[in-house]
């Protein structure tokens, strides 16, 4: 069985990551559920049901084979027209890095649209998008977990040039603890 988080790479084919990757959907937009991977299975689990009356504003998942200072692969929000089905692959590209501090530890979210969808194609950097996508996403990730009496506080949208060192970073991290053998679900 092909494993989500190690057995896909993670660059697209002829173009130059970290700009360019694959990215595995977790959770499609406009849900309300919060799925995660199960690392040492590669399954998708039903974490939860958001507390609050929130959705997901956009595409969410991770980028394969990077590890992220929270232990788990690197997070990523795919902004699409349509919402992509959990465990589709998919092929993005960064044009943001959003931060937030989720229960006292950086969380990094790259922003990304999908490469073949032609509303998003054309968009290069975050400061492209109507300022108003940005103000629901914020908000979306400081009111989802208040229900649960749980603070989040979340940064401005930097540029791409930030998610591409994030990326590069988690990407080496991958590296590191693939090769001494602390990564759950490996064989």
């Amino acid at each position: 069985m092909i494993h989500p988080w190690h057995d896909i790479t993670p660059a697209v084919d002829d173009l130059p990551l970290p700009g360019h990757f694959r990215a595995v959907i977790e959770i499609p937009k406009g849900s309300s559920n919060k799925y995660e991977l199960d690392k040492p299975s590669g399954f998708l689990r039903l974490d939860r049901v958001l507390s609050s009356a929130v959705y997901y504003p956009a595409n969410y998942g991770f980028i394969p084979q990077t590890y992220a200072e929270d232990d788990d692969p690197l997070d990523v929000l795919v902004f699409s027209t349509e919402k992509v089905p959990p465990l589709t692959i998919c092929d993005a590209r960064a044009v943001g890095l959003m931060t937030m501090i989720d229960e006292g530890q950086p969380d990094h979210k790259i922003v990304a649209v999908l490469t073949n969808d032609p509303q998003y194609q054309d968009m290069m950097t975050a400061s492209q998008f109507p300022r108003h996508i940005f103000k629901v996403l914020k908000r979306f990730f400081e009111d989802y977990k208040t229900l649960e009496d749980k603070q989040v506080e979340v940064d401005d949208i930097l540029p791409p040039e930030a998610a591409h060192g994030v990326i590069e970073q988690s990407l080496a991290a991958y590296s590191e603890e693939r090769r001494h053998g602390r990564l759950k679900g490996m064989h």
